[in-house]
C-alpha cells in the first residue's frame, strides 16, 4: 500500500507547480492568474497573498465554479508548504480547468522572499461560531456577513410587519437598526406582533422592541425614534444614515411620506402590507423600477381602504411578509440575488399561493418621473383624505 508520501509525489509528477519568484512575476504580469488559497479559515486570517480568494480544500470542487468559470484560466492554488496544493490543483484538473499550478513552498515560501501579504480585519472566533451558517454560504461568507454587520436598516413601525423583520435583521447581525415608532405595547398586538410580550404591555413599542434586539443579538445598535414619522422629522431621521429602509407602515400617508422621502434621499424601500389573509412585498428601489407613486398614483377612499384594525388580519400573516421583507432588505444589503423592484408579490394565505406582477416606473410620475411636479414635502394628511395638494 502506497504511503502519504509516495501519493504526494505521484500527484506532483501529474500537475505543474511553480516557485515563488515565478509565481510573483505571474501575479504582477498583464494578465494575473486566480490565486486560490485552499488553507484554513485560521491560516487564511494570520496572512495570505493580497487579491488571494478563499476556498478551503474541502470546499474546493463545490466552489470553484463560483468563483471562476472560466476553465482556460490560469489559477495558481497555494497551501501552507504546497502540499494540499498539489492535491487541489490535480483536483482541478479532474474539473477540466487547464491551466492549474501548485505553488511550490506554499506561503511560507512566499513569506520567506520577503513578497507581499496582506492580513483582512475579519470576524472574530466568538462571530465566526454565531454567523457560521452564513459563512457556509458562498453568496455570504466572510466579506458579506462583515457587509451586514457594517450595514443600517430603519423600521417604520414595530407592529405587525416590523416585528419579524426587526427580529431576523438582527439575528442575522445587521449592525444597527433604527426604529420608528409613538405607540405603546397593547394586548390587541400580542396576537400578531411577535417582538412584544405580555410583560410589555404599556411599554413603548421602540423600548419594548429594542430589549428583544439587545436580549437576541448583542451585536447590533438600536436607534430608537419614539415618535411617528412626519414631513416635519423624515430628513432629520433619515439624516442618520441608512442603507435601507423598511416599510411597515399600516397607512396611507405613512406610506406616501416614505416614498417621496425615500426617492430624494436614494434609499431603498422594502415595501409590506397586509389585510385580513392578504400581503403583498416589493422593493421600490430609486433609479431602478418604479416608486410607490407609480404603483398608487393616488390613495384609495378610505371606506375602500380598511386598516388591520378595522378589518382584522391573521396572526400568523405579517410573520410571513415580515419575513419577506427582512430577506429583501438582506439580498439588497449584500448585493446578491434579483430583489423585488419592478415586481410586486402577492400572497394569500387561505389559498397558500404566491402571484407576481410586474410593476413598470411611470415616467409620468409626480416624484421620481422624468418631470417631477411634486419637489417637496406636501400635507400626506390632507392628500389621503382626498384634499390633494
Amino acid at each position: 500500500m502506497a504511503s502519504y508520501r509516495d501519493l504526494l509525489q505521484r500527484v506532483r509528477a501529474e500537475i505543474a507547480e511553480i516557485d515563488a519568484q515565478a509565481a510573483r512575476e505571474v501575479v504582477e504580469g498583464v494578465k494575473p492568474p486566480l490565486l486560490v488559497d485552499v488553507r484554513r479559515r485560521d491560516e487564511w486570517d494570520e496572512g495570505h497573498i493580497p487579491g488571494a480568494v478563499h476556498i478551503p480544500r474541502g470546499s474546493l470542487e463545490a466552489r470553484i465554479e463560483k468563483a471562476e468559470p472560466d476553465r482556460d484560466r490560469p489559477i495558481v492554488v497555494y497551501c501552507s508548504v504546497g502540499e494540499r496544493s498539489a492535491f487541489a490543483a490535480r483536483a482541478l484538473g479532474e474539473l477540466g480547468y487547464e491551466n492549474v499550478s501548485s505553488l511550490a513552498g506554499g506561503f511560507t515560501d512566499w513569506k520567506r522572499n520577503g513578497f507581499p501579504t496582506q492580513t483582512d480585519a475579519g470576524l472574530d472566533p466568538k462571530r465566526r461560531t454565531r454567523y457560521s451558517r452564513h459563512l457556509l454560504i458562498p453568496e455570504v461568507g466572510e466579506e458579506g456577513q462583515l457587509k451586514l454587520l457594517g450595514s443600517s436598516m430603519l423600521l417604520v413601525g414595530a407592529g405587525g410587519l416590523g416585528s419579524p423583520a426587526a427580529l431576523y435583521l438582527a439575528a442575522a447581525g445587521v449592525g444597527r437598526l433604527g426604529i420608528v415608532d409613538a405607540d405603546i405595547v397593547d394586548e390587541s398586538n400580542l396576537q400578531r406582533q411577535v417582538i412584544h410580550a405580555a410583560a410589555d404591555l404599556g411599554t413603548p413599542k421602540v423600548d419594548s422592541a429594542r430589549a428583544a434586539i439587545e436580549a437576541l443579538n448583542p451585536d447590533v445598535e438600536v436607534v430608537t425614534f419614539r415618535e411617528r414619522l412626519t414631513s416635519e422629522n423624515v430628513d432629520r431621521i433619515l439624516g442618520h444614515g441608512w442603507d435601507v429602509i423598511v416599510d411597515g407602515a399600516d397607512n396611507f400617508p405613512t406610506r406616501y411620506l416614505v416614498n417621496d422621502a425615500s426617492v430624494w434621499h436614494g434609499i431603498p424601500v422594502v415595501h409590506g402590507s397586509i389585510y385580513r389573509f392578504e400581503g403583498q412585498v416589493t422593493v421600490f428601489k430609486p433609479g431602478d423600477g418604479p416608486c410607490y407613486r407609480c404603483l398608487f398614483p393616488q390613495p384609495p377612499p378610505p371606506e375602500l381602504a380598511p386598516s388591520c384594525a378595522e378589518g382584522g388580519v391573521l396572526g400568523v400573516l405579517p410573520g410571513v411578509i415580515g419575513s419577506l421583507q427582512a430577506n429583501e432588505a438582506l439580498k439588497l444589503a449584500l448585493g446578491i440575488g434579483e430583489p423585488l423592484a419592478g415586481r410586486l408579490l402577492l400572497f394569500d394565505a387561505l389559498a397558500t399561493t404566491f402571484d407576481e406582477m410586474t410593476l413598470r416606473r411611470n415616467p409620468s410620475c409626480p416624484v421620481c418621473g422624468d418631470e417631477p411636479t411634486i419637489t417637496e414635502y406636501v400635507d400626506y394628511v390632507e392628500f389621503c383624505a382626498g384634499v390633494h395638494a
